[in-house]
């Protein structure tokens, strides 16, 4: 779990309560007032304290079966590898750029399949990466936009229950992969918007000249 903010949060007690064997959590951030509003591991009495610390221990409280490894550190392109290569899959719940396209990275290097979500004001997406079955995140973003021209949650603002849908979303993607049921989302956006209330998917091709998963 890339991140345990307003995606991470929802997505990891729905994993913990599912009875995953082993949760690694991944997050260099402490616990805001602004962030109480959507990430719903965390209490006004958490402020101040590392996420990844307050969401272990709240995560063993709800199943003490669960493993869990906590790193409070910052991802990076020299640790990402040493950390991903422990676990089955990855769930990409960060908030910036350069981590997503950091993390699909590895995760296509490594073959791990990779569950990407955001979110933004009112909307949120989520698409399944399996290398080898279908495109990478860079094949549907293939640059990030110029930094500073999109603005943060923080900046922007977003509703708090779309962080909550979209994370499920995510968990549920999860399960379907560690159990091998039903049709995963390789190679479909979908795409959730809060004020029409609906769901939309959109194709995705796998680009065969991307810098990243096509052929070399």
């Amino acid at each position: 779990m890339i991140g345990v903010g307003g995606l991470g949060s929802p997505a990891a007690l729905y994993l913990a309560g599912a009875g995953i064997g082993h949760l690694g959590m991944v997050d260099s951030d402490k616990v805001e007032l602004s962030n109480l509003q959507r990430q719903m591991l965390f209490t006004a009495l958490d402020i101040g304290k590392p996420k990844v610390k307050v969401a272990e221990q709240r995560l063993r409280s709800l199943n003490p079966d669960t493993k869990i490894t906590s790193y409070y550190l910052r991802l990076t392109s020299e640790n990402i590898v040493s950390i991903i290569k422990n676990y089955d899959l990855v769930i990409d719940a960060s908030d910036n750029f350069p981590t997503r396209y950091l993390v699909n990275g590895a995760c296509v290097k490594t073959k791990k399949t990779l569950i990407h979500g955001a979110i933004f004001g009112f909307e949120g997406q989520v698409i399944v990466i399996k290398p080898g079955a279908g495109p990478c995140y860079c094949c549907l973003f293939p640059e990030p936009p110029p930094p500073g021209s999109v603005p943060s949650c923080q900046e922007a603002g977003v509703l708090g229950a779309v962080a909550g849908v979209i994370g499920l979303v995510q968990a549920t993607e999860a399960l379907k992969s560690i159990l091998e049921i039903g049709e995963l989302l390789v190679g479909e956006l979908i795409i959730f918007n809060a004020l029409e209330m609906n769901f939309r998917k959109v194709k995705v091709p796998k680009d065969k000249n991307c810098p990243v998963c096509g052929k070399k």
